[in-house]
């Protein structure tokens, strides 16, 4: 099959909504907004924000860059994706972009395939943090008719900015389990059967041992919950709670929420492979009120 005979733009449309979503909600979580213990009591009770406006993070803002690139191109491009990364960046650096981002990203602006020089000596050998994970469920989403052209094609997302193949195999794995959320089939063991093997591999396979009805701040302490910003600190657990509640993704955001730690991204994550599969049709009208709109420009 060609990338553009698999594509499946609602798909991603359904994901991108859900992810920025999930990045929105998570971030109403952090110390800016409510101190931890105040944080942890709220998600516990189900308290939803009540800010006015949820505004979305740099995960939403490279997903809908990588869609862009979908859009324009039908595949990954690599320096056309260094490009929007920039441009994106550019246009609003204030979004919580990591630091490695600070330095990545500015130089690709006016000399886009410089990514490859510069994207490995991130951090001596590359960056494995989460980064290349928390944007790519909607790619997963689009090339969820075949899932070797997911593989593929996450990979090359991955290493404009995530050298590390840390890094590159969190993405694989959240972009596989988006496409299987769109095919029917979300779970953990299928997840790790194709990410590369490493760090994030194993998490997934401990993940799987983890039964859904833990509770989820336990599974975060078992699994990671991004605090650490590695992919294999991130991945396992927002896909166990993807998998926890597959066909909810309001159950499959507080879940995720409870795990704390880099509750944007695990969110973004979770919301991704979720959304793929379910849109935000059955999210409350107030939630969506409040989130910042993704925009359709792409679609």
């Amino acid at each position: 099959m060609t990338a553009t005979r698999t594509a499946d733009r609602e798909a991603a449309r359904r994901s991108v909504q859900g992810l920025s979503l999930g990045d929105a909600f998570g971030e109403r979580w952090f110390p800016l907004f409510r101190e931890p213990a105040r944080a942890a009591r709220e998600i516990r009770d189900r308290v939803v924000p009540t800010e006015a406006e949820w505004h979305w993070t740099d995960d939403t803002a490279m997903a809908l860059a990588v869609l862009r690139v979908l859009v324009e191109h039908g595949t990954i491009e690599q320096d056309r994706l260094a490009a929007c990364f920039a441009l994106t960046y550019d246009a609003d650096q204030a979004r919580g972009y990591g630091h490695g981002m600070h330095m990545l990203l500015p130089p690709l602006l006016t000399a886009p395939g410089d990514w490859r020089t510069l994207a490995p000596t991130l951090f001596e050998g590359g960056s494995l943090g989460n980064g290349a994970a928390m944007r790519v469920a909607p790619l997963g989403a689009w090339f969820s008719a075949d899932l070797d052209l997911v593989v593929e094609q996450a990979r090359l997302s991955a290493e404009v900015t995530h050298a590390h193949p840390e890094g590159i195999a969190g993405a694989v794995a959240v972009a596989v389990a988006a496409a299987l959320s769109v095919r029917g089939g979300l779970g953990l063991a299928e997840v790790a059967a194709r990410t590369p093997a490493g760090a994030v591999h194993d998490g997934l396979l401990k993940a799987a041992d983890v039964p859904l009805d833990t509770a989820p701040w336990r599974a975060a302490d078992l699994l990671g919950n991004g605090q650490r910003i590695r992919a294999d600190d991130t991945v396992p657990f927002a896909v166990w709670t993807a998998v926890r509640h597959a066909d909810d993704l309001v159950a499959a955001l507080w879940a995720t929420a409870e795990g704390l730690g880099d509750v944007d991204t695990t969110c973004a994550i979770t919301g991704g492979i979720v959304g793929a599969a379910t849109g935000v049709e059955g999210v409350p009208a107030a939630w969506l009120r409040r989130r910042e709109s993704p925009g359709a420009s792409w679609a």
